[in-house]
């Protein structure tokens, strides 16, 4: 039975998405589709775009090693960091991560989710200002 990981998810205003436990050896991705958090993949998480692109604060060196697909697609992303990761790709691995998503793959959630894109936009929430 795989190990519950703590997984913390900021915005990419760096506010707190969402938090709590997920099983070790899912994906970022998956983590965030479990947590809820707005974690956009135009793709369907198959290592095929880039809209899945995260900034790893914590835990970076337990997640899965990075594959050369993931490494290409990686040099099509927007504002990529040494510590950069694709969400599709990167899978826990028993310890505690901490992950942003970016405005990239934000705007692919709303893109993928027009109900909650034209509620946030009626509410004033969507766009960011």
């Amino acid at each position: 039975m795989p190990k519950d990981v703590k997984v913390t998810i900021y915005n990419p205003r760096g506010e707190l998405e969402a938090q709590g436990e997920v099983p070790s050896g899912i994906s970022l991705l998956g983590a965030s589709m479990r947590l809820q958090a707005k974690h956009g993949s135009a793709c369907g998480g198959v290592c095929a775009c880039s809209t899945c692109h995260v900034w790893v604060k914590k835990g970076l060196e337990s997640l899965t090693d990075m594959g050369d697909c993931e490494e290409d697609q990686l040099d099509k992303a927007y504002d990529v960091k040494p510590y950069s990761r694709l969400g599709c790709q990167a899978e826990l691995d028993g310890e505690e991560v901490v992950y942003q998503i970016t405005e990239e793959s934000e705007k692919t959630w709303y893109d993928e989710h027009p109900k909650e894109r034209h509620e946030a936009e009626a509410a004033g929430k969507w766009p960011p200002k």
